[in-house]
């Protein structure tokens, strides 16, 4: 069994991250393992900025959002030099390994390192849900229910005047986030980065709908799929219709995490503790259908996940 690990969050905070982070430290002071806390992601590898962790270290975290360890981009981190440097900080402290919590950047730098011999395990930490192998990322089910509760309040005020209101959300290659909070929010239109809509279409419905009574409609609009600034300048004018948009912007990344959010991340942050302790590398643990399973790192860095088709089908049917 390894006697010192590491663990550092990285790339964009995503609620849940915390609650990951305590199983892990739990976990390992639980098997009497030492812990260290990278700050700052990989900027923090490099820089030699770490500290030993106990159990109070990660005392009254699991509710809240973002991260206690920061995270930052680090460019040095690209870099051979850079990561030799991460590498003999590592070993400086006698880290045998390293828990790394975030999207497929985070994940990437992950095997660049367990390349160099440093033992790695992945967790998937991202609003998007984007990381290839797995169900599920910690943290976006509460971005999604954040932005569920903002469709919900923008309904009330496009019902009193009749409008169209148009929000853009997080999502630059992937729609999941969209797609999820448009449907469970009764969104009429959901625009992602994987399906290309007509908005001459779009706008002849809207149009047509209007003038049988209709007195408001939802289109969530995810970044990828373009700018809902732009796209509610041409829907208001090929309508006629008063348009509103409304960017959520990072509002979607904090908040208290959900109770998904908390018990998936604890359940990955145990199993990711306990595997890199007795050996395991060169992996991610995800959910598919509701149970943990283990991902090889190379394969969720490498494969590109889709957005699943029954949801774009589902969304088009509901309209």
């Amino acid at each position: 069994m390894l006697k010192s690990i590491s663990l550092l969050t990285s790339g964009g905070d995503s609620p849940g991250m915390n609650a990951a982070a305590r199983a892990v430290v739990r976990t390992a002071v639980y098997e009497g393992v030492k812990v260290w806390g990278i700050n700052n992601g990989y900027k923090g590898m490099i820089e030699d900025d770490m500290r030993e962790l106990n159990g109070r270290s990660v005392s009254d975290l699991i509710q809240r959002g973002g991260t206690f360890l920061g995270t930052a981009r680090s460019e040095e981190f690209k870099t051979e030099a850079g990561r030799k440097t991460a590498l003999k900080n590592l070993k400086k402290h006698g880290i045998e390994g390293v828990v790394i919590i975030g999207g497929d950047g985070s994940l990437t730098g992950g095997a660049l390192l367990e390349k160099m011999g440093m033992p790695i395990v992945g967790l998937p930490g991202t609003i998007d849900n984007d990381v290839w192998g797995t169900d599920y990322t910690i943290g976006a089910d509460t971005a999604a229910n954040t932005i569920v509760d903002a469709i919900n309040k923008l309904r009330d005020t496009a019902s009193a005047h009749r409008r169209i209101i148009l929000i853009e959300v997080m999502g630059r290659k992937s729609g999941w986030l969209a797609m999820t909070a448009g449907i469970a929010g009764g969104a009429e239109y959901i625009l992602v980065p994987e399906v290309k809509m007509d908005l001459d279409d779009m706008c002849c419905e809207l149009r047509e709908s209007y003038e049988r009574g209709k007195r408001y409609s939802i289109i969530v609009v995810a970044e990828g799929a373009g700018s809902a600034a732009g796209i509610g300048k041409i829907v208001a004018a090929r309508t006629g219709i008063e348009t509103r948009v409304s960017v959520l912007g990072h509002i979607q990344r904090g908040g208290s995490p959900t109770v998904e959010d908390r018990m998936k991340a604890s359940m990955l942050g145990e199993k990711a503790a306990l595997a890199l302790m007795n050996g395991v590398s060169n992996v991610v643990f995800g959910f598919d259908a509701g149970k943990v399973v283990e991902i090889n790192l190379a394969d969720a860095v490498h494969n590109q996940k889709t957005l699943d088709p029954e949801l774009v089908r589902l969304a088009r049917v509901l309209v």
